[in-house]
C-alpha cells in the first residue's frame, strides 16, 4: 500500500471513529434525557400494609394494602441471609456485578435458544424482575423484554444493590394476594423470615416464578417439585452438601395457608385510626403475653353462657405500660358482640372500690387491721345495705370485713370518710366515676352505685403497687404522653396496709396457687363480675358479663371472674414480683396493743354524749397539709421538736406519727413531736371519741 493510500485510510478511520464517538455521545445524551423524562415508577412500590407492632417490634396485627394485597415492608436484616444467598445463586449469580442487565446471561440464553430451538434458561436479572413487578405488562415479546432492560438500567442508576433486593423481596408474588417474602413466610410457615429452614428457603425461592401454579395449598405436588429443583441446583453447584439437600427434600410442604397475625384487634384498630396515614405503630403490649391471654379468652368463651363476653387488662404498675389488653372473647365473635372493646365500657364495679374506702380510713387513723367493726343491719338515713349472701357476721375485724367484702362495714367507713372525699381521691388517680343523675353522690357509690371502665379500675389499682400513687396507663395508641399524677390516691402506709389484707384473701377453689393480692366485685342484678389482682409490680383486671348489660343469673366476681384472674396471671408467663416490705416507721399491732379508741370502730351515732352534743372533730391547724418544715441543721439528732397545734375534738388526744402511737394521751392542744429522721411523715391526732385528723409534712434537717 502506498503512503498516499495509507493516509486516506487513516483519515477515513479517524472520521468513522469521530462519527461513532459522536453517535455514542448523542445516544448516551438521548438515553440520559429519556431517563430523566421517563423515570421508573418506583413510587408505585411504596404502598405497603400498615403494621401494628408490640413493644419489641414483633408483629401484632397487619392490614392489607389499599389494593387488597398483603405486602409487608421488609429490610435485608429481617430476612434469613441463607435464603438471600440461595435466591441470588438461583436467580442471578452476577447480581452484585452487573448494572441491571447481565450480558453473559443474555449470550448464554441466546446460544441455548439457537442450539435447542427453545428457551432453556432465562436471562432476566433480579433488577429486571423488579422492573416487571413495578410496571406489570401482559405481553411477552422482544419489545417488552427491551423495555424491562431499559427500566432495569434506570433502576440501577437510582438504587444500590441492597435497596433493589429489599424492594424485590417486598413485591415478589407468592400466590393469591401474598406479595413479599414476609407475607409469604407468615402465610405458609407462620413465622417471620428471619430464620428459615433449608426447605422453607427453597420453596420461597421457587414460588415467585409461577406463584399460582405452585401454590402449596392448591398444587402441593407442583410446589414440592419446584422446591426440589431449587435444592438440586444448589447441590449441583456445590453450595450445599448433599446430605442437607436430602433432609430438606424429605421435609413436607405446607398444605394450607395460615392467617396473618391478628392480636390486640381492638387496640390495633384504634391505633391505626389515631395515627392516621404513615408507617408502623408500636404499642406497649408484650406480644407473647397478649397471645397467651387471647388464647385463654377463646378457651373461656366455650364455658360461658350465651352472649356472655369477657375482658382483661394487664399493666405494669410501675411504668403504666399496658402489657396485654383483651377486649372480648374475639373481635369476630358476633354472637358475643366481640367487636365491642369491653375494657373501655363503663359498668358498675360492685365492691371493687372498697379497698380505697379502707385506705382512706387507715390514712385518717380511724381503724387498724385488727379494729373490730359491726357487720349488722344498719340504716344510713334510709339506705340499708345488705351483704351479697344477705346474711351478717356480727362483730368482725377490719381485716375480715375487707377480705370477706362485707357491705355494711364498708358503708360505715365511707360515711366517716365521705363519698365526696372518695371521689376526689379517685380523681387523683386520673379517674372520674360516672355518677347517676341528680343530687350529690351517696353512700351507694361504695357498693357499685357509679360507673367505671376496666381500664380505669386497673389504673386506680396501680396505686397499690406504687406506694399509694397511681400511674396513668398507656398502650402506645395515644398521640401524646400522659403526665404523672401530682398527688397520691392514698398515703404509702395506708396503701401497704390494704395490700397486705388483700394478700390474705383465699384463692378460688381449683385456681392456680400464686402469690397475689386481689379483690372481687359483683354489680347489682348480676350484670357484671370483676376481679382485680396485683403482685409487687403487675396489675391484672378481669371483667365478665354481657355487653348489652343484661342480667346473668348467678354471675359473681368470686365464682366467675376470680378463677379467670388467677389463670390469666399464671398463664401470662411474667415472673411474680414480691410485695414490698412495710414502709419505714409502720408497726403492725395486735388489738390488745392498740389505743383504746382503735380497738372498736364507732360511728358518729355511737360516739360519747359530749361528741353527740355538738363538739367539733379535731383539726390540726399547724403544721398545714403539705408543709416543708425545717427543724435545724446537723442531722436528725440535732433537730428541734415539731410543735403541733390542735382545734376541736374531745380530750384526751393521742398523737400517731407514721402509724405508730406516741407517748400517753394528753389533754393539751399543743403537742411536741421529735422525728427520728428527715423526710415525708404523716401525723394523725385522735380524740377520745375516735375521730381523727391527719396531715402529711416533709421534715427537713438541713
Amino acid at each position: 500500500m502506498t503512503r498516499q493510500r495509507l493516509m486516506r485510510v487513516l483519515r477515513r478511520a479517524a472520521l468513522a471513529g469521530a462519527v461513532c464517538v459522536t453517535a455514542v455521545g448523542l445516544a448516551l445524551f438521548a438515553l440520559d434525557r429519556a431517563d430523566r423524562a421517563f423515570p421508573p415508577p418506583l413510587e408505585a412500590a411504596g404502598e405497603v400494609s400498615r403494621e401494628v407492632l408490640d413493644r419489641d417490634g414483633g408483629l401484632l396485627r397487619a392490614y392489607t394494602a389499599a389494593s387488597g394485597v398483603w405486602r409487608l415492608p421488609v429490610t435485608l436484616d429481617q430476612v434469613d441471609p441463607d435464603y438471600i444467598n440461595m435466591l441470588i445463586a438461583y436467580e442471578d449469580r452476577r447480581f452484585r456485578a452487573h448494572r441491571g442487565v447481565d450480558p453473559v446471561a443474555l449470550l448464554r440464553a441466546a446460544l441455548q435458544l439457537a442450539t435447542n430451538g427453545r428457551v432453556v434458561s432465562g436471562a432476566s436479572t433480579i433488577t429486571m424482575q423488579l422492573a416487571r413487578l413495578i410496571e406489570p405488562r401482559t405481553e411477552r415479546s422482544l419489545s417488552a423484554k427491551f423495555r424491562q432492560m431499559a427500566r432495569a438500567l434506570q433502576i440501577e442508576r437510582r438504587l444500590d444493590k441492597d435497596e433493589i433486593l429489599s424492594l424485590y423481596l417486598s413485591l415478589a408474588p407468592y400466590g393469591g394476594n401474598l406479595e413479599g417474602v414476609r407475607a409469604a413466610s407468615l402465610a405458609w410457615f407462620g413465622r417471620e423470615p428471619k430464620k428459615l429452614t433449608l426447605s422453607q428457603s427453597a420453596l420461597l425461592v421457587a414460588l415467585p416464578q409461577a406463584p399460582e401454579s405452585r401454590r402449596p395449598d392448591r398444587r402441593q405436588d407442583q410446589a414440592r417439585q419446584a422446591r426440589d429443583r431449587v435444592l438440586a441446583r444448589m447441590r449441583d453447584a456445590g453450595l450445599i452438601p448433599a446430605s442437607e439437600i436430602a433432609r430438606a427434600s424429605a421435609a413436607s410442604v405446607p398444605s394450607r395457608r395460615l392467617p396473618m397475625p391478628d392480636l390486640a384487634a381492638h387496640l390495633a384498630d384504634l391505633a391505626i385510626q389515631t395515627h392516621g396515614e404513615g408507617g408502623p405503630v408500636r404499642l406497649t403490649l408484650d406480644g407473647g403475653v397478649q397471645a397467651r391471654l387471647e388464647q385463654l379468652a377463646r378457651e373461656t368463651a366455650a364455658r360461658l353462657g350465651p352472649r356472655q363476653s369477657l375482658a382483661m387488662v394487664l399493666a405494669d404498675g410501675r411504668t403504666g405500660d399496658i402489657l396485654a389488653s383483651v377486649g372480648s372473647t374475639g373481635h369476630l365473635d358476633t354472637a358475643r358482640s366481640g367487636a365491642i372493646d369491653m375494657t373501655r365500657a363503663v359498668r358498675s364495679p360492685g365492691s371493687a372500690l372498697k379497698p380505697f374506702i379502707y385506705g382512706l380510713a387507715f390514712e385518717d387513723a380511724l381503724i387498724a387491721a385488727d379494729t373490730l367493726i359491726d357487720d349488722a343491719p344498719a340504716d344510713f338515713s334510709g339506705y340499708r345495705p345488705r351483704n351479697f349472701d344477705r346474711d351478717y357476721m356480727g362483730e368482725v375485724s377490719i381485716r375480715e370485713a375487707l377480705q370477706f367484702s362485707l357491705n355494711v362495714p364498708a358503708v360505715r367507713l365511707l360515711e366517716a370518710v365521705g363519698p365526696q372525699r372518695l371521689l376526689a381521691r379517685l380523681k387523683r388517680g386520673g379517674v372520674a366515676l360516672r355518677l347517676p343523675p341528680g343530687g350529690p353522690p351517696g353512700l351507694a357509690i361504695g357498693l357499685g352505685g357509679a360507673g367505671v371502665s376496666l381500664r380505669d379500675l386497673v389504673q386506680l389499682y396501680t396505686a397499690f403497687v406504687g406506694g399509694g400513687s397511681a400511674r396513668a396507663l398507656r398502650d402506645g395508641s395515644e398521640t401524646t404522653s400522659a403526665a404523672p399524677f401530682e398527688h397520691p390516691v392514698i398515703d404509702p402506709q395506708a396503701s401497704w396496709r390494704v395490700g397486705q389484707i388483700l394478700t390474705g384473701v383465699e384463692a378460688p377453689q381449683g385456681a392456680p396457687r400464686i402469690a397475689i393480692a386481689y379483690k372481687t366485685g359483683t354489680s347489682y342484678g348480676y350484670r357484671d363480675a370483676w376481679a382485680i389482682g396485683f403482685d409487687g409490680r403487675h396489675v391484672l383486671g378481669v371483667w365478665m358479663g354481657r355487653p348489652d348489660a343484661a342480667p346473668v343469673p348467678g354471675l359473681s366476681g368470686i365464682t366467675h371472674a376470680a378463677p379467670l384472674l388467677f389463670e390469666a396471671f399464671a398463664r401470662s408467663g411474667l415472673d411474680r414480683v414480691d410485695f414490698p416490705p412495710a414502709p419505714h416507721g409502720l408497726v403492725e399491732r395486735s388489738r390488745s396493743a392498740l389505743p383504746f379508741a382503735l380497738r372498736k370502730y364507732k360511728s358518729r351515732e355511737e360516739m360519747p354524749a359530749a361528741v353527740a352534743g355538738g363538739a367539733l372533730p379535731p383539726r390540726i391547724v399547724y403544721p398545714p397539709q403539705g408543709a416543708r418544715v425545717a427543724l435545724g441543721a446537723g442531722g436528725a439528732r440535732a433537730m428541734m421538736p415539731l410543735v403541733i397545734k390542735l382545734q376541736g375534738g374531745v380530750a384526751p388526744y393521742r398523737l400517731i406519727a407514721n402509724g405508730v402511737p406516741l407517748s400517753k394521751p394528753t389533754r393539751r392542744r399543743v403537742l411536741n413531736w421529735k422525728p427520728d429522721s428527715e423526710g415525708a411523715s404523716t401525723l394523725t391526732v385522735m380524740d377520745s371519741a375516735g375521730r381523727a385528723a391527719s396531715v402529711s409534712v416533709f421534715i427537713d434537717a438541713k
